[in-house]
Parts: C-alpha cells; sequence; structure tokens
C-alpha cells in the first residue's frame, strides 16, 4: 500500500489569534511507524504525523491545548496517541479507540495515560465490523470513568442509529455534524435531522468541524458557515471544533490549517461563543480532573 500525505508543510499564519486556553480538539497522530507500526487492517497507510509535528503546528496556529483522537490506521493500539500525549506536558489528552471487550484495568491504565473517551466509527470505508450490542457494553464500562464516547457517522444511517445511540449512557460526541450534506443548506433534511437528534437529547454534542470534507464549494466555505453558524448559536454548551490535523484520506483536497482557523470567526461571531467552542466546553470533557 503506498504511503498517503494529507497536510501542507507550510500552513498559512490565521488571521485570527484563538483565545487564551484554546483547544484544537480534532486532531490525530500517525506513528512513527517504525515505531508504533500501523494495523495490519488500516484501509490506510500514511507518512508518519508526530507529536513534534502537532505541537509545531499547534503553536503555530495560537492554540494552547489539543485532544488527540486516536486514527483508525492504528486499530485498538493507542500506543502513538498515548506517546503524544505524554510528549505534550499536560497540553492533549486523547480519545481512544478500543476492543469492546477490554476490561476495567486496561481502561484505567488508558486514564493515567490522558485518555477522556472511546470513539465509535460507523463508516464502512474505514472499519469492517462495528458492532452496536459490544460498544454498548463499553460504553457502560467507561461511565464511571467520567469518560464520554465519540460517534463518527454519515448522515444516511443517523436514524438508524438512534435508538444505539439513546442506550449508550454517557455524554455523546458525534463527529463532524454526522457529515450531512451541506449542499443542502442551513434547512435541508440532514441538518434539520440532525438538530432534531440535539433538541431531543441534551447528553448529545457534537464537533463543528470539517469544512474542507463537507463543502462542496470549497475555501472560504461559505456553504459550511451558512449550515453551521446556526448551531454553534443554538448549541452553544454543545460544540467543539477541530482541525482534523493532518486529515485523513484528504490526499486530494488538502486544505490549509491557517484558513481553516480563520472559519472560526464566521462560525462563533462572538467573543463568548469563541470561548464556550474553544475554551470552557473542551476543559469540562477532558480536563475537569
Amino acid at each position: 500500500m503506498a504511503r498517503s500525505k494529507t497536510w501542507v508543510d507550510f500552513p498559512s499564519k490565521p488571521k485570527w489569534t484563538p483565545p487564551p486556553g484554546a483547544v484544537d480538539a480534532h486532531v490525530h497522530v500517525f506513528g512513527p511507524e517504525a515505531e508504533f507500526p500501523f494495523s495490519p487492517l488500516a484501509k490506510y497507510h500514511p507518512e508518519d504525523a508526530t507529536p513534534e509535528m502537532l505541537f509545531a503546528l499547534r503553536d503555530h496556529l495560537g492554540f494552547s491545548r489539543n485532544v488527540i483522537v486516536q486514527a483508525s490506521c492504528h486499530g485498538t493500539d493507542n500506543a502513538a496517541t498515548l506517546n503524544a500525549i505524554a510528549k505534550s506536558t499536560g497540553r492533549a489528552r486523547g480519545v481512544a479507540v478500543v476492543d469492546p471487550d477490554i476490561g476495567l484495568d486496561a481502561l484505567k491504565r488508558l486514564h493515567a495515560g490522558g485518555i477522556r473517551g472511546i470513539r465509535f466509527n460507523f463508516l464502512k470505508r474505514l472499519v469492517d465490523n462495528a458492532p452496536k450490542d459490544k460498544f454498548i457494553e463499553v460504553a457502560k464500562r467507561i461511565a464511571p470513568l467520567g469518560w464520554h464516547v465519540v460517534v463518527y457517522f454519515e448522515a444516511d444511517i443517523l436514524e438508524e442509529l438512534i435508538p444505539f445511540l439513546e442506550a449508550i449512557p454517557t455524554t455523546i460526541v458525534v463527529d463532524h455534524l454526522g457529515r450531512p450534506d451541506i449542499a443542502q443548506g442551513p434547512n435541508g433534511a440532514d441538518i434539520a435531522a440532525f438538530k432534531a437528534l440535539l433538541d431531543s437529547h441534551p447528553n448529545i454534542w457534537t464537533k463543528v468541524s470539517g469544512p474542507e470534507r463537507l463543502s462542496p464549494m470549497g475555501p472560504p466555505f461559505d456553504d459550511f458557515v451558512e449550515v453551521v453558524r446556526p448551531i454553534v448559536e443554538r448549541y452553544p454548551d454543545r460544540v467543539l471544533w477541530g482541525t482534523d490535523w493532518p486529515h485523513p484520506n484528504m490526499e486530494h483536497r488538502i486544505p490549509d490549517d491557517g484558513t481553516l482557523v480563520d472559519v472560526l470567526l464566521r462560525i462563533a461571531v462572538t467573543e463568548d461563543l469563541q470561548h464556550k467552542l474553544l475554551v470552557a466546553n473542551p476543559e469540562r470533557l477532558y480536563w475537569a480532573d
């Protein structure tokens, strides 16, 4: 499998400085492969994207902290993510991907390493198996640790996932707004269904990230802004944001991370909304202890 590179080496400097304590709450690390091999089941094989590269980007963009989400190419071996957290000097926390049969002792070790959530991926192009019953069992085991569940899915399966989501006893964070069809606009069927989910389930949060993935128009992502700004304003205490660096599987549409940061000013238009999105909300989930 050919190795892929999905980031720019010299991203632009954002035109705007995030508030002190700001968290880029959705990033990944890849390898380094020589030390942390990729899963034999990986659907993609990226070039190394190391902790040092991540932290340099964090500083360049003006952020203070990161939440490192276990990349699917590493499977359920969270060693690369834990290594990055350990190197962050307290400035990173993480979300793991675990075997559904994982025991409490192993979960406690992950907690000690800075993990505060687990991720369930329902994108068939990235994972072969997503056993809902086993996912619910492990969600019940993490609840006493104060962790949350991150769920990644696309809009076409939202309705069928609702009973599964309702069985999870923790806070839930939906990645990238459940990947709605942005071309439908702010009143489209996909985003209307997602808002109905948030309205009826106060334990469900979302990441208002991913314009480079969701916008058919591309930079400066006007279509994304039109759909997402109302979400930030309607659910200000239940939103997170992240660059998604190093942008897995985006070989043919690699974004400029500085441009992504500048979108923030257009979806969170007041200092209060910016502080909630980038500081207060991620602190509640990842730095409460």
